[in-house]
């Protein structure tokens, strides 16, 4: 056949790829063999192209491939896997090292050559994601993935239903144990979201999220995926490749007794929010599991960004951004849900109110920064003696604390030293007043009797400091 003949009979960016296959099954040199004038200029003329990202831009015939893009596992495996098994593979997907979502089309050759297996390589660009491109898959890969779309878009308990959605993953890809970790790579944190795993299959990493040091194998992720979709290591070569590659994280997976791995980024605007890994999966299934996570990983991605979003809003919604603990809404909230009986009122419970004196002189005298970092003190006071309390800026320089389950003895201890302490001009200043009931009665009585101790309390402050009344 004549290649550079028929690689020209395209119009799309195409080019034929040859395999070198070895006696142990195992592949060497993949070489771009030829390619037709879209194919030539994507890599010497890119302009403003996403295929900018070339390594090297001049096109030289039989080159090895990673001479214009970055060593890609995947991309080798799905090139070898087409030339050998003649099997046609289509993949719409967007690598991390292009701004845009590839259309491939990869297509098996005939070979005289036992040991030299050949196959097309089409692309089309488009910039944005085209959904009807997306839903080309095969019956069963639409059937897992719409399964886990109605899990995750009908369910009111999202933790819950990523459990189960891993657990799905888990059993699709026959692995050991797969999880989903959640990652912040501002904060250099990470945190297991959701895990299943056979029986026995232990751990894959020991302390990954008390051990900080497990950030700095996770920091390689992404270079190791080196732009691709995912990272699937099948067997002994692959993980040599990634001996090589990525030394460090290689160790800590040997160490682990991981002889198998399925890698797939949680891409959402740019940003990697977290990864979902298999290991010790079954090879065979390689091509159902790439083909079901590229579409599955695209939704759970936007879930999480929701999830996450969401969990902000409630954050932003129901603390005080000036001293950090709960706002008045959330006191509000809380007080609703006992009134309402969605949540059971205690049997044992304090209310107590504590206003905070002398914040209107500091402002007046000092300015409204050095009265923002009274109410910060204050606030941090009242945290370090309820410890145990859910403690609320109620408004201005009035706090509530609901304490449940704490006895009534320690509670006028606690109210107490607040008082002794306020008495010296050089501590933080508050009038305070407490209701302990035993009974589960009404909050909101608990809370008048709460605030008109505390009133009487500045009333007797004011008349033992009269000079210290604000004017």
């Amino acid at each position: 056949m004549n290649f550079q003949e028929f690689v020209d009979g395209f119009e799309l960016t195409t080019c034929i790829i040859s395999v070198e296959k070895f006696p142990n099954g195992g592949y060497g040199n993949i070489r771009i063999v030829v390619g037709n004038k879209p194919y030539i200029d994507s890599i010497e003329n890119p302009y403003n192209r996403a295929s900018a990202h070339m390594l090297n831009n001049k096109f030289e015939p039989n080159s090895p491939y990673d001479k214009y893009i970055p060593k890609d596992l995947n991309f080798e495996q799905t090139c070898y896997r087409c030339a050998f098994e003649k099997k046609p593979i289509h993949t719409y997907l967007r690598p991390g090292r292009f701004a845009c979502w590839l259309n491939q089309y990869i297509m098996p050759l005939d070979s005289d050559d036992p040991n030299i297996g050949y196959c097309s390589y089409t692309l089309d660009i488009t910039m944005e994601a085209d959904t009807e491109i997306m839903t080309h898959v095969s019956a069963s890969t639409s059937s897992s993935v719409l399964e886990t779309c109605i899990k995750l878009r009908g369910s009111d308990d999202f933790k819950k239903t990523i459990n189960d959605v891993i657990a799905d993953i888990c059993e699709l890809s026959g692995a050991n144990k797969c999880a989903l970790l959640i990652t912040d790579f501002k904060e250099e944190t990470c945190s297991v979201l959701a895990e299943a795993a056979r029986e026995g299959s232990g751990e894959l990493i020991n302390n990954y999220e008390e051990d900080g040091s497990f950030f700095e194998i996770v920091k390689t992720w992404n270079e190791t995926i080196a732009g691709s979709n995912c990272l699937i290591l099948q067997d002994k070569q692959d993980m040599d490749i990634l001996k090589a590659r990525n030394p460090l994280w290689y160790k800590s997976l040997i160490d682990a007794e991981v002889n198998s791995l399925v890698l797939f980024p949680l891409n959402y605007n740019n940003e990697t929010l977290g990864y979902i890994w298999a290991v010790n999966f079954d090879a065979s299934k390689a091509s159902k599991i790439k083909e079901t996570l590229e579409l599955t990983t695209y939704f759970i991605a936007s879930e999480i960004a929701n999830y996450q979003l969401l969990k902000r809003l409630e954050i932003m919604s129901s603390i005080d951004l000036l001293t950090g603990i709960y706002n008045r809404n959330a006191m509000n909230n809380r007080v609703d849900r006992y009134i309402a009986g969605t949540d059971p009122t205690p049997r044992s419970y304090s209310v107590i109110f504590a206003d905070l004196n002398g914040l209107k002189k500091v402002n007046d005298t000092e300015g409204h920064s050095a009265g923002d970092k009274l109410l910060k003190d204050a606030a941090a006071k009242l945290s370090d003696l309820f410890y145990d309390s859910d403690i609320y800026r109620a408004g201005g320089d009035e706090f509530m604390i609901i304490a449940t389950n704490i006895s009534e003895d320690t509670i006028e201890e606690r109210i107490e030293k607040l008082r002794k302490d306020s008495e010296d001009p050089d501590n933080i200043s508050f009038a305070v007043g407490g209701y302990y009931d035993d009974k589960g009665g009404d909050i909101r009585f608990a809370m008048r009797i709460a605030d008109e101790r505390m009133y009487a309390d500045k009333d007797r402050y004011y008349k033992k400091f009269p000079e210290r009344k604000r004017k």
